[in-house]
């Protein structure tokens, strides 16, 4: 922070740097949090960036304080939204096709819906998608490697040299965070490099991402390019439906931005009531 500034502006940009840390990274957000302009938000992004206190993103921001959450945090969060990601993902699945599913809890629920498939070859890092699939009669492929914790995948020069070998008809891809021009958010190096490989070994990459990761981008250092054209498919341009803040004309701001920047956007499917009751497990 600059000594010029007024205590004003410095309290407010303190209090950005608490929302932040919230995951509240939206500059429309923000600008209605506090009661200001659009501009005078990005103004003080651009001082927090400048001071090295955050990260910006496509439309907002993160705190570089943000930390890796586990899969059973992941998995209690935006379940309805994840269900409806997943069966619309599932349609696109066709015959014959061998489809390639990264580790993830929206695309565990993916796994969910292919369990009663006996036409398709699953190819797999993701230890919830083997459980989900372990008493399925779907052909399933293993991708060996080293196990990553708490995302529970395999990673590492197995991995990558098992991919070498395979042209999946459709990969579906897990993600932390997302933005339309930079790709997919990763916590590691090699987590995003594994996910740049899976998004162009296969011939037709879809992204699965609840609203939420649409938002602010992502709050972690790495970033796995993805080739033009690659599809997402997420709930945030139904009515509540990934919105974080129930601002569904936000939320649809957010997917024109994809596509816009070339992605093949799939809003999913309007989803029932919400679920009630605690998260599920893996394999559940």
């Amino acid at each position: 922070m600059t000594s010029g500034e007024r205590p004003s502006t410095r309290h407010r940009r303190e209090r950005m740097l608490e929302l932040l840390g919230a995951g509240d990274g939206s500059v429309h957000d923000l600008a209605a949090a506090f009661g200001v302009s659009l501009s005078t938000v990005r103004r003080d992004l651009a001082a927090l960036a400048g001071d090295g206190r955050i990260t910006r993103t496509y439309g907002g921001a993160v705190d570089h304080r943000v930390a890796e959450r586990s899969w059973h945090d992941k998995a209690r969060q935006h379940r309805t939204e994840k269900g409806a990601i997943a069966r619309t993902a599932a349609a696109l699945v066709r015959s014959g096709d061998v489809v390639l599913l990264d580790a993830g809890t929206t695309v565990a629920r993916l796994a969910h819906e292919l369990r009663a498939r006996t036409d398709i070859t699953v190819v797999t890092n993701g230890l919830s998608t083997l459980v989900e699939l372990a008493d399925a009669e779907v052909e399933v492929v293993v991708l060996g490697g080293r196990l990553r914790r708490p995302n529970e995948s395999l990673l590492g020069t197995r991995t990558d040299q098992a991919l070498r070998g395979i042209t999946p008809d459709l990969a579906f891809l897990g993600v932390d965070g997302l933005d339309p021009r930079r790709g997919v958010n990763c916590p590691d190096p090699e987590q995003a490099a594994l996910k740049e490989t899976m998004a162009r070994c296969a011939r037709t990459a879809w992204v699965l991402a609840d609203g939420s990761k649409l938002a602010g981008g992502g709050g972690f250092p790495y970033w796995a390019a993805v080739p033009p054209g690659t599809g997402l498919i997420s709930g945030a341009a139904e009515p509540g439906c990934g919105a974080r803040d129930g601002d569904d004309g936000g939320a649809a701001r957010h997917l024109a931005a994809f596509a816009a920047a070339g992605w093949s956007v799939l809003p999913c499917d309007r989803p029932p009531a919400p679920e009630d009751g605690p998260g599920p497990t893996p394999g559940s």
